[in-house]
């Protein structure tokens, strides 16, 4: 089936944008956040999402999520005190880090969020003393040795302790509502979240025959973005884990924990060239963004960047590409297939939302690239450069069409 590779925008725009904010920039599409959005809520209509923004805070990311009424997956005391502080009620937002600071329990008090994550002995008591009248949900630990990011070396409960650990909390006299687990990040298929629902099933019914009756299920994040090298059927894959749903979990309120998903493909990086030199019989290119901006992704995440070249020619060679700072170790890419660049030349970097600017730092005195929200900055642009192209689309019908659906 034909991908759908989100937000990317042309050339043209490139071009101008640059011109007008310089680069490195950011330019995000919130239009593009909430289609992402709609189409969890179309394949998945009884879950509730909670957008998880440690992928990406960004107050141009969280406005749209807040208007359509999406809820939140917090990490912090930070996240949660910067949530309350733009107005969203902290019934809207679960605690989803298992092992939580005092500030982070000071502030679910302090901001009224009852809704949080465990996975051991501590946590119940911790628990226990600040926020008694939270509803708690066990975090299940399964095996998916396929995911990008395997969450579960880090968090997580065995299956086989995990009823032992609820009737612990229960015993404590906590709300022991549910069951979360994570499957990892960009799992292309639905099997790794039917075999993680296969194992709660069993542990929703053992409990039940020790009186303790769960409500919740939160089926994690995980859901993949689209890359040039992976291909899946994501309707398909959402069809699936819904049926189960449906047919193992009827009654049971059900949540899931997004992040990238919503907002990896709403984001693109323009990045230019300011210096080319040549080692090891090898072009390098030095970018004025690297390890330390927006391709902090390439560490922290282990993604791989798509780099868009405007050359109009054909010859490729294999470049090494790296960043502005001084430390060596800010090189992103070795071997890259590119065409000849030169200094000023212009990359375009798609799908480039979550995980980038939200780890990105100001090392070495550089500061973080600028953001633009697409929808505003096309109206500002079109003055600048749709007069210049239309003298070109004038002679193409289709091209003008598309052209301009483009900009609606």
């Amino acid at each position: 089936m034909r991908k759908n590779i989100g937000f990317q925008i042309g050339q043209d725009a490139v071009e101008a944008l640059a011109k007008a904010h310089g680069t490195p920039l950011l330019i995000l599409s919130s239009k593009q956040i909430e289609k992402n959005y709609q189409c969890l809520r179309k394949y998945l209509p009884r879950v509730r999402i909670f957008y998880a923004i440690k992928a990406n805070p960004h107050p141009e990311i969280l406005k749209p999520m807040i208007r359509m009424g999406a809820s939140f997956d917090v990490a912090s005391d930070g996240e949660i005190r910067l949530l309350n502080e733009i107005g969203v009620a902290g019934e809207r937002l679960i605690y989803a880090n298992p092992v939580k600071t005092g500030g982070g329990l000071k502030a679910c008090r302090e901001c009224g969020v009852g809704k949080m994550t465990f996975d051991s002995v501590t946590e119940i008591y911790k628990i226990k003393e600040t926020c008694p009248e939270s509803a708690i949900l066990l975090r299940l630990c399964v095996d998916n040795s396929s995911a990008h990011v395997d969450l579960n070396k880090k968090f997580g409960v065995s299956p086989e302790n995990a009823l032992k650990l609820m009737l612990k909390a229960k015993e404590e006299g906590l709300d022991v509502a549910g069951i979360a687990f994570h499957v990892g990040s960009q799992t292309t298929s639905a099997d790794p979240y039917l075999h993680a629902l296969d194992l709660t099933r069993k542990i929703f019914e053992e409990a039940e025959e020790t009186g303790l009756k769960l409500r919740i299920l939160d089926i994690g994040g995980g859901f993949p973005i689209p890359e040039p090298s992976m291909n899946f059927n994501f309707p398909e894959m959402l069809r699936q884990i819904n049926a189960r749903l449906d047919e193992d979990f009827a009654g049971v309120e059900i949540w899931a924990e997004p992040g990238r998903y919503i907002c990896g493909t709403s984001v693109n990086l323009i990045t230019s060239v300011i210096g080319v030199t040549e080692r090891g019989g090898q072009p390098w290119y030095f970018l004025d963004e690297g390890l330390y901006g927006t391709f902090s992704g390439v560490l922290f995440d282990q993604w791989d960047f798509r780099l868009i070249s405007f050359k109009n020619t054909k010859e490729r060679v294999s470049a090494t590409f790296c960043g502005p700072s001084c430390d060596s170790l800010d090189i992103m890419f070795r071997g890259r297939i590119t065409a000849p660049l030169e200094v000023n030349d212009i990359l375009l970097v798609p799908a480039c939302g979550a995980y980038t600017s939200a780890s990105a730092t100001t090392f070495n005195g550089f500061g973080k690239a600028e953001f633009v929200v697409w929808e505003q900055a096309k109206k500002e642009l079109l003055p600048a450069w749709v007069i210049d192209s239309l003298t070109a689309l004038a002679v193409n019908p289709t091209a003008m069409i598309l052209f301009f659906g483009a900009l609606i």
